[in-house]
């Protein structure tokens, strides 16, 4: 079968070779008071409850203060392994986001390390995957999670814990003390590594070294064991500089506050909740505002209030959400209590977005007073689903798709394009190749009109999969092509539209099912607040399609089967046949997720045996 393959519209940009920490942080001796381009000054990081702010001048210092002591650990840190190794030690990060966030982030790449990123939800069993898998020589773990760590480790037989392990407190730079617990006895702290010196420069990865890892986030094993994607230098140095041309109207702050630089042309300011160990969160939260010069707001977890006070209080411009965000905010009296003329753009990633949603969010800001764009994503992959009928503020936040093993970003849908491309993802960003595979080693990978699954081939594909050979050959070809898994189709204007994922779609007698397809129609029904769509076995039909439902009303239990019921018949007036819902429909009070809000579709399949399907069709295959 025929395939096409596609180059970005836009021009190439020139893309360095070089470190992380110089690409963002470096500093000139013939200009001292910058520091990546822009005065040292300006704030950078803001926390979100105390105030406290770390200058550009200020994260430098304190990441090569840190650097500093990495290269050259205290004796409780020095174990065998440090620095005794022959590749580069790493370094794991477990912790819900703090002020130190960056500080730790930034201090692994000056030092020359690798860091790995772990979820501050794992349990002992998880995180001990990933510590042994990445190999990791030293933990950073924030205080409330040091019982987590000290679980895993003992269950290695580790019997030199203060050895490993660096408690990242933050008490010292916020005034706010730290809950100190006998447990913390004896174990070095963050503030303990600062001040015993400071790297005169960074540990450099210029030229063919910026191939080097940088960064190992995991992937979210939905389809087995996670996998450490090997994120470069050169990988997070392109994205960035690739992604600049679709920004081009961000607002720097070139005052030492954002109270300084208050007026007409305010500068932007990001605020959001999503996990710093995610690389979105990582990429679009801590290194994109650097890079910008653009101060980000600290913030860990969300509560309602709190978040939107931090809004009025920091004049947030672009705010990064997920849809359960938007849900509250939709039905959020409190929300009229708060300034919020300030956000110019919301941004909603990582899962699917209803159109009633959508509008009700919008209209609940317009009620306030304030208008906003309100800019859908879809799935880990960041898909856009549209900005739906509102005056639009040019952003200051790409948004569009991408994937961990893209460092993340593939297309951006700029926002001139908005209306125009409602639900496309947008269009690739320079130096990138696009492919639409048709097929692939003989296998047919879509019966869907002019779609294919999309291939990527550029600067911002990952290394490969740490020490999995056969996984990094099963997603890299020979000439480099990444296959991503999601199934998409272009028009003729050269923006393109995912359709589904590869992997997830549903096998009925032949057809294939696109789950995403059935959630978005179910989004839009007025009494669906959340919904996912799995395929269960069947001897008959191979799969039947089943979708588990958050009711956003109160159903009661008597009313469960009806309610299901017409759910069903509702789906099966407006889908071709092979799209019914034959599975069954399945209520539910929430829809197992990732931290970054991917649907867990395995916990699904896992449990599909048990579950009580209202309206299935025929008796399933044993699962």
């Amino acid at each position: 079968m025929s395939e096409q393959v596609f180059r970005s519209s836009l021009p190439p940009v020139p893309l360095p070779r070089r470190s992380v920490f110089t690409h963002l942080l470096g500093t000139s001796p013939h200009i001292p008071h910058l520091v990546g381009g822009f005065s040292a000054s300006s704030p950078a990081f803001i926390d979100a409850v105390t105030g406290v702010t770390i200058s550009r001048g200020q994260l430098r210092s304190l990441t090569l203060q840190l650097a500093h002591s990495l290269i050259n650990l205290p004796e409780p840190l020095q174990h065998r392994g440090n620095g005794a190794t022959t590749t580069r030690p790493t370094v794991l990060v477990f912790s819900p986001n703090s002020i130190v966030w960056p500080m730790m982030l930034l201090g692994a790449s000056a030092a020359g390390y690798t860091a790995t990123l772990a979820n501050s939800g794992y349990n002992p069993d998880e995180l001990k995957h990933q510590y042994i898998d990445a190999g990791a020589h030293l933990i950073f773990v924030h205080p409330s999670l040091l019982d987590t760590v000290k679980k895993m480790l003992t269950s290695i037989g580790c019997s030199d814990m203060r050895a490993r392990v660096i408690v990242a407190t933050s008490g010292w730079l916020t005034g706010v003390p730290d809950n100190v617990t006998p447990d913390m006895s004896g174990f070095v702290r963050l503030e303990n590594l600062l001040g015993r010196g400071q790297l005169t420069s960074e540990v450099k990865f210029d030229g063919e070294r910026s191939e080097e890892t940088a960064y190992l986030c995991y992937s979210s094993g939905t389809t087995g064991t996670p996998k450490g994607v090997q994120t470069t230098h050169y990988n997070i140095t392109s994205t960035i500089d690739m992604a600049r041309p679709l920004w081009p109207n961000t607002r720097p702050c070139l005052a030492p506050s954002i109270a300084d630089a208050a007026g007409p042309e305010q500068p932007d300011v990001a605020l959001g909740p999503l996990p710093y160990f995610h690389i979105y969160g990582m990429v679009k939260l801590i290194l994109l505002p650097i890079a910008l010069c653009t101060p980000s707001v600290v913030i860990s977890g969300f509560v309602p209030e709190a978040f939107l006070k931090a809004v009025e209080k920091y004049r947030a411009t672009s705010l990064v959400l997920v849809p359960p965000i938007l849900i509250v905010f939709a039905r959020l009296e409190a929300i009229n209590k708060y300034d919020l003329s300030s956000v110019r753009t919301i941004i909603s990633a990582a899962a699917p977005l209803n159109r009633n949603l959508v509008f009700a969010v919008k209209t609940r800001f317009e009620r306030a007073g304030f208008n906003v764009a309100v800019v859908q994503g879809m799935s880990q992959r960041i898909h856009i689903r549209g900005p739906l009928e509102t005056r639009l503020i040019s952003p200051s936040w790409d948004v569009g798709y991408g994937l961990t093993e893209t460092s993340p970003t593939v297309f951006i849908l700029p926002n001139k394009y908005a209306y125009r491309h409602a639900g496309s993802v947008g269009v690739a960003i320079p130096n990138l190749e696009v492919r639409l595979a048709r097929e692939d080693s003989g296998e047919v990978l879509t019966d869907i009109e002019g779609a294919g699954e999309l291939w990527v081939r550029g600067p911002n594909v990952m290394k490969g999969y740490l020490n999995n050979p056969s996984a990094t050959a099963a997603a890299i070809t020979d000439d480099g092509w990444f296959k991503t898994g999601d199934i998409a189709v272009c028009n003729a204007d050269g923006f393109f539209t995912i359709v589904d994922r590869r992997k997830e779609l549903i096998k009925y007698k032949g057809f294939q099912v696109p789950p995403a397809e059935l959630e978005s129609l179910l989004l839009q029904h007025p009494d669906v607040a959340d919904a996912a769509v799995i395929g269960v076995p069947s001897k008959e039909a191979t799969e039947l399609p089943r979708a588990y439902v958050v009711p956003a009303r109160t159903i009661k239990k008597e009313e469960t089967a009806t309610f299901a019921l017409g759910i069903q018949e509702w789906v099966a007036r407006k889908v071709a046949p092979h799209k019914k819902l034959r599975g069954g429909v399945v209520l539910v009070q929430q829809i197992p997720k990732s931290a970054s809000g991917k649907i867990l579709r395995r916990e699904l399949r896992d449990r599909a045996g048990s579950d009580m399907a209202h309206g299935q069709v025929g008796t399933p295959a044993k699962l």
